[in-house]
């Protein structure tokens, strides 16, 4: 079984997990499926290190990871107020309402690669020289950027390639035009829009 073939399976096992979790939920008499989630598991463990992926089925599987992570902590919560009981209102509202990912935040990471974290008052910034040869800074880059565009909800259009390509121009025409050493990029928020900035660096 080919990497993409066992990401396909670990992502119908983890939708699977979920429906399995929601008639758990449902149903008093169920048990907790313990075998599905064993399984996404197992399969979580052996991505981990991310060594066999290639960039986007590293990015692919952190996704999953991260979704995993938010499932995981609110399956815990609510299987928590099940068993002791619907002491609060907002308990009983919790046991019932569906997995909403933009509303849970997972209190702990799971297996995930490390996310390449963006925000206004922090944006991400790299610097190059021969980005050619610096594939990993310009895969980070990409990431920041894409994952700046979805949190602000634009498209993020463009593939890793050809971004890789549009570096590669820029640093050269940056580098020439003002005789610098390094050119540094910049993911920021200007009015509303995410933006990728780029400057010479002496």
């Amino acid at each position: 079984m080919t990497i993409d073939e066992e990401l396909n399976l670990l992502e119908s096992t983890l939708r699977r997990l979920k429906i399995e979790y929601e008639v758990f939920f449902n149903n008093p008499q169920k048990k907790p499926p313990s075998d599905v989630e064993w399984k996404v598991l197992a399969l979580l463990r052996k991505f981990s290190d991310g060594s066999r992926m290639s960039f986007s089925q590293r990015y692919r599987f952190n996704e999953m990871a991260q979704r995993y992570a938010i499932y995981s902590d609110l399956w815990r919560k609510k299987t928590r107020i099940r068993e002791e009981g619907y002491r609060r209102p907002q308990d009983a509202l919790l046991a019932v309402q569906g997995v909403r990912i933009e509303e849970h935040e997972p209190e702990h990471k799971v297996y995930g690669l490390s996310h390449v974290k963006t925000s206004d008052d922090q944006p991400f910034a790299v610097q190059c020289s021969e980005p050619s040869a610096e594939t990993d800074k310009v895969e980070k880059l990409y990431a920041a950027l894409t994952d700046a565009k979805k949190k602000n909800g634009e498209n993020a259009s463009g593939t890793l390639d050809s971004f890789k390509t549009f570096v590669q121009k820029k640093t050269q025409e940056i580098r020439k035009q003002h005789k610098c050493e390094k050119v540094e990029y910049v993911v920021e928020v200007q009015d509303g829009r995410v933006k990728l900035r780029a400057k010479a660096k002496v």
